[in-house]
């Protein structure tokens, strides 16, 4: 029995059809560059670009559609696959935005204490489940959790809280007394050279430092009062710079 097989180095019919059309998909590239830019290339400032451009071009999309003349089936699957990705890349980025304030919003939510960004002078925060606000700031370059507390005159810090802002709680004066829930208590004066809380920024805020150990520090009139305004409302609370 004899058989009859495909002459060497003939080309198989389906391949021209690939070859046809990259040579219609490399002209197309062509045209819409020189309608989108077609000043430029006759002053001679993007030609360069362009050729460098035009040559990466063919060199692998030549390879590409050399691939799938060989293989259709297969390099087309892989084909789909980089496309998706490079959409689902494309749309991040065209909505990064977006995506930016959703993820944002979903940090407050998680975490309270980080708040939510309302504007660029202004912050939300949610009650926690002790039903109070707790607000996450920087003092300096340090991050630090206040308990909001408007019952308080000023920012009060924890010694752990001071000493991680350098200062020494054994050698402050504690000058200053304060009548709490808890009882008197005594502070040793200091000044707070910046505190942010999300785009809101204070300067040279006045504190004390607790005499006594406490759970944290918290977020006084000191700092409350030289804002623009915050409002308390049910579960919500909103600083406004």
């Amino acid at each position: 029995m004899s058989t009859t097989g495909q002459k060497p180095g003939r080309q198989k019919p389906g391949r021209w059809l690939w070859y046809l059309l990259a040579a219609a998909g490399a002209a197309l590239l062509v045209n819409l560059l020189f309608r989108s830019h077609g000043s430029s290339f006759a002053a001679g400032d993007d030609m360069p670009r362009f050729i460098y451009l035009l040559a990466l071009f063919i060199l692998v999309g030549g390879g590409l559609f050399a691939r799938i003349a060989r293989q259709p089936s297969q390099a087309l699957q892989h084909a789909g696959i980089w496309l998706g990705i490079g959409v689902v890349v494309l749309l991040g980025y065209s909505y990064r935005g977006e995506l930016g304030a959703v993820a944002h919003r979903l940090s407050g939510e998680l975490d309270p204490s980080a708040g939510q960004a309302i504007d660029g002078q202004s912050m939300r925060f949610t009650a926690e489940a002790d039903g109070q606000f707790h607000v996450e700031a920087t003092v300096g370059s340090t991050p630090m959790r206040f308990l909001v507390d408007t019952g308080a005159s000023e920012v009060i810090l924890s010694p752990d809280d001071a000493r991680s802002l350098g200062y020494e709680p054994s050698a402050l004066a504690y000058t200053k007394i304060y009548q709490t829930a808890n009882g008197t208590v005594r502070g040793a004066p200091v000044t707070i050279p910046e505190i942010s809380i999300g785009p809101i920024r204070l300067t040279n805020v006045e504190a004390s430092v607790n005499e006594h150990e406490s759970d944290g520090s918290l977020l006084g009139m000191s700092f409350l009062g030289r804002l623009s305004g915050y409002q308390v409302s049910g579960n919500t609370l909103i600083l406004r710079q």
